[in-house]
């Protein structure tokens, strides 16, 4: 029976925003100083005439998205923006009513299409891979879910049960899931607050030795200053994967850095993840560096709390890259290669024994993988990209909503803290740092919580 919750669109906008960083950051080879964010307004009605406005925004995010040999970068920005474009005309044609899982899974049959449009007409060298596709949407299926919260006054991650929701998740995830909704999965009320992992780049430095020209602007400018500044303790390292001296180095030397600062503080107890960004050219690199890591700092090896994604995301290119071993070690986490379910099986069979959720790969299809990880009994993080304002506070509800997921990575406030300021005085606790965590009993307004 339909359901008088049930909404369909009825206007939608978009437009976006440039930002520069404040420092650049470097990963997966390749270095960025700006960000364009995209920002989506969508007017909902219900079937029984409440209405509500809802609001998603994101960064682009092409060099993640879409790192191509083939297509300049300024060029798959453009396309991911015109995409954007053609995705807000899409769903201003949507008529349909459903809850908003249904309709951003109805919208997402569009996807394909209207980025094969956009390539052909731009004239590219290659198609748009379907992880630039979904982060061009993402904004758009979280502005979706806002104004269903908004219009029936409740907060979106409290309409995810049988009561809302037309269809269980056995229809998206497959018969282990039959009768199960996401409400099982999530959180009635946001955790009280949560561990802030803070980025360590491949070109941030870490004492004041390592300062070729101050930013000056107030902020930290080294690792030994962010540590104090905010009483940091996660710190997730971005390594190199194909130089595994510099990759054993730099753990070593943040961990001689952290070390004293936190014994400044009296803090025992503090936590690294390393992200590889997929460079690795096999797992043996990441035993390798384990080992490494191990024989020169057992201390630093304890405190590494998971691994993320160390190989080429085409999984099916490369099933030779098995993570069994490693993920004996530590959690080994996918991230870039996670598009949907069945590359999450496929991870699983490859032996990734985690998950790294992202509110950029769409606002669902997050709380369907994160509901996927918990069955399966895998690790779960929220990572985020490069998230200032509105993107990281969505970020940050979603970490806050899912049982399992201990951290939340929120680097917009080091290499991007304008874009925060319109946020920063109204939600203090999630963008003034203090003992390393972020505050986020604050996210459960109506909608995404705030």
């Amino acid at each position: 029976m339909p359901k008088p919750t049930d909404i369909r669109l009825i206007e939608v906008t978009n437009q976006t925003e440039h930002f520069n960083y404040r420092t650049p950051i470097k990963f997966g080879g390749r270095v960025v100083d700006d960000l364009v964010l995209r920002h989506v307004a969508v007017d909902v009605e219900t079937r029984d005439g409440r209405r509500g406005r809802g609001f998603g925004s994101m960064p682009v995010g092409n060099v993640w998205a879409w790192p191509s040999r083939k297509v300049p970068a300024d060029r798959t920005l453009a396309a991911m923006i015109a995409l954007g474009e053609r995705l807000t005309r899409d769903a201003n044609q949507c008529g349909s009513f459903g809850h908003p899982l249904e309709i951003a899974h109805e919208l997402a049959e569009s996807y394909g299409p209207a980025a094969d449009a956009v390539a052909t007409e731009a004239d590219l060298a290659e198609p748009m891979p379907r992880l630039a596709q979904i982060v061009t949407a993402s904004p758009l299926e979280a502005a979706i879910h806002d104004a269903h919260g908004k219009a029936l006054g409740q907060n979106s991650y409290n309409l995810l049960g049988a009561e809302f929701v037309n269809r269980d998740i056995g229809d998206y995830l497959g018969a282990e899931f039959a009768g199960e909704y996401l409400d099982r999965y999530t959180l009635r009320e946001p955790k009280a607050s949560m561990p802030l992992y803070h980025l360590v780049g491949a070109l941030d430095p870490l004492t004041d030795g390592d300062v070729s020209r101050p930013v000056g602007d107030g902020l930290p400018e080294t690792l030994a200053d962010w540590i104090s500044y905010n009483g940091l303790t996660h710190l997730k390292i971005k390594l190199n994967g194909d130089n595994l001296a510099w990759d054993v180095d730099r753990v070593l030397a943040i961990e001689q850095v952290a070390a004293e600062i936190q014994r400044k503080r009296g803090q025992s107890e503090w936590f690294y993840s390393a992200d590889f960004n997929e460079k690795c050219a096999d797992v043996q690199y990441v035993l390798d560096w384990l080992a490494k890591v191990g024989e020169c700092s057992p201390q630093a090896l304890d405190r590494l709390q998971y691994i993320e994604q160390p190989t080429h995301r085409d999984l099916k290119a490369h099933p030779g890259n098995k993570m069994h071993k490693a993920a004996k070690i530590k959690p080994v986490v996918i991230d870039e290669s996670l598009i949907d379910y069945e590359t999450f099986l496929l991870s699983r069979e490859l032996g990734y024994s985690g998950v790294a959720l992202k509110a950029c790969k769409g606002h669902g299809e997050a709380l369907l993988m994160g509901a996927a990880a918990q069955k399966f009994g895998m690790f779960l993080c929220v990572q985020d990209l490069t998230c200032p304002g509105r993107s990281f506070l969505h970020s940050a509800s979603l970490a806050a909503r899912i049982p399992t997921v201990a951290a939340i990575e929120g680097n917009g406030r080091q290499y991007c803290p304008v874009a925060n300021a319109e946020w920063a005085s109204r939600f203090p606790s999630m963008f003034q740092i203090t003992n390393g965590t972020v505050g986020t009993s604050v996210l459960e307004g109506p909608g995404l919580g705030f």
